[in-house]
C-alpha cells in the first residue's frame, strides 16, 4: 500500500497539511471566545460557517472538477483556503473569523473532494487500498493538528490561522511540481446530478446517518473545549491523542473489523461506541478526567466510522463515484453546519450535560437509518477485499472522506 507513486505521495502529503487545518483550529476555541468576548455559540459558528459552505460547495465540485481538470481543482482549492485562513488570522471581530472560515470551507470542498479522487485513480493498488491510504494520511494530518495548533495558539490565538496559511503555500507548491495533469478528463457534469442521485435509497440512507452522526462528532470537536476550560496547549495534545486514536482505527482497526463482521455490521458497532462514548461524557460531564479518556477513546470509533462509510459511499449507488459523493457530503455537511452552533447554545441556556445527550441521542437515530437502508445496501461487499463497484460506477470526479471535515 505505501509503494505509491510520486503523484499519489505529493497528493497525500497534501492532504496531512489540509487536515492538520482542521485541529488548528481547536485549542483555540475557547481563547478566541476570551479575547473576542464571544459566547461559546458565537464561536461554534466558526464551525458551522465552513461546514455550510463546504456542504453547499460539495454540490459543484463534481461540475468544476470535470471541467478544470483535478489538478487545477486542487491547486484551486488550495489558493482559497491560503485566503480564507490568513484573512481570518487578521480580523479582529468574531464575525469576521466565521465570514472568513466560511471561506475556507469553500476551498475545502474543492481540494478535499478532488485529493481522494487524485489517490483513487493515481493509486497502484485497489480502490480499498487507496482509501486506506487516504485515511492514513488524513489521520496523521487531523493529529498533528492539535498539537501544532496548541503550540502556536499557546503564543496567540492568531497563530494558528497564519500557520495553515504557510502550511497550505507549501502543499500547493508540492502539488505544482509533483503531480502530472492527467492524461483524461471525466464527462462534464450537471449540478442536477447529485440530487438525482439521492434518489437511491441506500445512498440516501448513508447520507441521513452520517448526518446525525455529525451531530455527535461535532459535539465532541467543537464544544469539548469549553467544559475542559483547560490552556490552547493542553487541549492540543488532548486532541493530538484523539487524532492518534482516528489514525489507528481507521488504517488498522477498520479493515479488521470489517473482516470479521462485514462493512455495515461494522459501521454499527462503531457508530454505538461512539454513542456510548458521548453518553459517558454526558453523565461525568463535569469530571475532566472523563472527558479527555472519553475523547480519546471516541477517535478510535470515529477512525472506523470514517474508513468504512467511505467505502459505502464508493459502491451505494449506480452513479459515478463523483456524483454521489458530492450528494452524500450535500446532506451530511447539514449535520456538521448545525450541531456545533446546537451544541454550543444548549449549554449556554440549560447546562453542560444537554449537548452531550443530544448528540448521542442523534447517533443512535443514525443506527435506525442505517439498518432500515441495509436491504437497499445489500450489494455492499460483506468482507474486506470487494472493491466490485455498484453496476454503473465509474472512478472518475472528485470524491470526499467522511472526515473530509
Amino acid at each position: 500500500m505505501l509503494r505509491q507513486p510520486k503523484a499519489v505521495m505529493a497528493v497525500a502529503f497534501a492532504c496531512v497539511i489540509a487536515f492538520m487545518g482542521i485541529g488548528l483550529v481547536d485549542p483555540i476555541l475557547k481563547p478566541i471566545a476570551d479575547s473576542l468576548g464571544a459566547t461559546a455559540s458565537q464561536t461554534a459558528l466558526l464551525f458551522t460557517s465552513y461546514m455550510a459552505v463546504m456542504g453547499l460547495a460539495m454540490l459543484i465540485t463534481s461540475a468544476v472538477s470535470s471541467r478544470l481538470g483535478i489538478k487545477r481543482t486542487l491547486l484551486l482549492g488550495l489558493v482559497v483556503i491560503i485566503v480564507g485562513a490568513g484573512l481570518a488570522g487578521m480580523s479582529d471581530s468574531i464575525m469576521a473569523i466565521v465570514g472568513y472560515r466560511a471561506v475556507w470551507g469553500l476551498g475545502n470542498a474543492l481540494f478535499v473532494a478532488t485529493a481522494l479522487a487524485a489517490i483513487v485513480n493515481a493509486s497502484s493498488g485497489s480502490v480499498r487500498e487507496a482509501i486506506i491510504f487516504y485515511e492514513a494520511a488524513l489521520g496523521v494530518g487531523i493529529a498533528a493538528g492539535p498539537l501544532i495548533g496548541g503550540v502556536l495558539g499557546s503564543i496567540s490565538w492568531r497563530g494558528p490561522f497564519f500557520g495553515v496559511s504557510v502550511l497550505m503555500a507549501i502543499a500547493c507548491a508540492v502539488t505544482v511540481f509533483l503531480l502530472p495533469e492527467s492524461d483524461t478528463k471525466p464527462q462534464p457534469s450537471s449540478l442536477r446530478d447529485p440530487f438525482k442521485a439521492l434518489r437511491h435509497r441506500g445512498l440516501l440512507g448513508v447520507a441521513i446517518t452520517a448526518l446525525l452522526y455529525n451531530f455527535g462528532f461535532f459535539t465532541l470537536l467543537a464544544y469539548t473545549p469549553f467544559p475542559l476550560d483547560m490552556t490552547a496547549h493542553q487541549v492540543g495534545l488532548i486532541f493530538f491523542g484523539w487524532g492518534l486514536a482516528l489514525a489507528f482505527a481507521s488504517v488498522i482497526l477498520a479493515p479488521r473489523l470489517q473482516a470479521r463482521f462485514g462493512t455495515i455490521p461494522a459501521v454499527v458497532i462503531a457508530l454505538v461506541g461512539f454513542a456510548l462514548v458521548l453518553a459517558a461524557m454526558a453523565l461525568w460531564t463535569d469530571n475532566k478526567t472523563v472527558l479527555v479518556v472519553c475523547v480519546v477513546a471516541g477517535g478510535f470509533f470515529l477512525g472506523i466510522n470514517n474508513t468504512l462509510v467511505t467505502e459505502t459511499v464508493m459502491h451505494a449507488a449506480p452513479v459515478e463515484r463523483g456524483v454521489a459523493s458530492a450528494a452524500y457530503s450535500f446532506v451530511r455537511f447539514s449535520g456538521g453546519a448545525v450541531a456545533p452552533w446546537l451544541a454550543g447554545y444548549l449549554g449556554e441556556t440549560v447546562n453542560d450535560h444537554v449537548p452531550y445527550w443530544v448528540g448521542a441521542s442523534a447517533v443512535l437515530l443514525g443506527v435506525l437509518v442505517l439498518l432500515a437502508s441495509r436491504r437497499h445496501l445489500a450489494h455492499i461487499g460483506g468482507r474486506a477485499g470487494h472493491d466490485a463497484p455498484a453496476a454503473g460506477s465509474a472512478p472518475q470526479g472528485p470524491m470526499v472522506s467522511e472526515a473530509g471535515t
